[in-house]
């Protein structure tokens, strides 16, 4: 992020979402080898032969190759991606803008210059107030709203927007028909006259 930065400008804060929607990955992540290592020595221990008499002891290397096999898929499958999902989102206060990132080989960034935010509300579920956590939503005149979502210490968030926002320089120009032109500077570079994003 810091290369992205035009003179001037500095980053005030960078955060990645609350981790807690990784506890079902991480609850699997532990749960499943476990499942594994039980059922494995189920077979080992000639308990498959007991309940499926038809079943010949040669097959017992295969049902404990499956047993690890279905372990692996979980960690791959389920728990890689999502902890991959959340390490690639990244929130970035600076002196001028919001970046929200997401993704890393497929990658998408939002940015939100801070002299466009007109309001910042912060939205809470019970189970964000006991993490602290929350969604916050930056209402603009150019984008609508933007929100970001699960935002952790949202309050000290909030404020460290606010505070950047009153420290803005003002020098923005009020045109004659009541519009705001914001200098080239102030803007993400895909958002200035000729420029474009390279990234």
């Amino acid at each position: 992020m810091r290369k992205d930065l035009v003179p001037g400008e500095q980053v005030i804060v960078t955060t990645r979402p609350q981790p807690r929607k990784l506890a079902g990955a991480a609850l699997a992540f532990i749960v499943s080898p476990a499942l594994a290592a039980f059922a494995s020595a189920w077979i080992i221990r000639g308990e498959v032969r007991r309940h499926v008499p038809f079943l010949a002891a040669q097959w017992n290397p295969w049902l404990v190759a499956a047993c690890i096999g279905g372990a692996a898929w979980v960690w791959l499958g389920y728990c890689l991606p999502r902890l991959l999902r959340w390490h690639a989102t990244r929130y970035t206060l600076t002196s001028r803008r919001i970046v929200a990132r997401y993704g890393r080989l497929k990658r998408r960034d939002q940015q939100v210059p801070l002299a466009w935010i007109r309001n910042v509300t912060v939205h809470e579920s019970l189970l964000q107030r006991l993490l602290r956590s929350g969604n916050i939503s930056l209402e603009t005149g150019q984008q609508g709203v933007v929100t970001l979502q699960d935002v952790p210490e949202v309050a000290r968030f909030r404020e460290f927007i606010l505070d950047a926002i009153g420290e803005l320089p003002d020098d923005r120009d009020v045109q004659p028909d009541g519009t705001t032109h914001y200098p080239a500077e102030a803007l993400p570079w895909e958002m200035r006259e000729g420029g474009r994003d390279d990234r």
